[in-house]
């Protein structure tokens, strides 16, 4: 499984993102996808999770603020990221689990600037 995520940049503070994960598999079936961070000498945590039923899951740091979505059809979870702080700052991974196996995206950089 490939997971091929896009849509971190740089953006202002206040300002908002989507950040897009498509998987190269159907994702109908798959009962857990997820947004992960990394910021710079910090360990990755999580951000938010969607569950094929679509019940979410979010950080605190982020409730409130981010969106998690996804689109069985197009095989693609979403991150829509409003009101951004600099804290947000970090590499941004989406993450697919399977019974056996876990799959990561490649990680796309968000950097916000105050």
């Amino acid at each position: 499984v490939q997971l091929q995520a896009s849509g971190g940049g740089l953006v202002q503070a206040g300002g908002s993102l989507r950040l897009s994960c498509v998987a190269s598999r159907s994702i109908f079936s798959i009962r857990t996808m997820g947004w992960y961070r990394q910021a710079p000498g910090e360990e990755r945590e999580l951000a938010a999770t969607i569950s094929n039923g679509g019940t979410t899951n979010y950080a605190d740091s982020v409730k409130g603020r981010f969106t998690i979505s996804r689109d069985n059809a197009k095989n693609t979870v979403y991150l829509q990221m409003n009101s951004l702080k600099p804290e947000d700052t970090a590499v941004y991974y989406c993450r697919l689990d399977l019974p056996l196996a876990t799959y990561w995206g490649q990680g796309t950089l968000v950097t916000v600037s105050s």
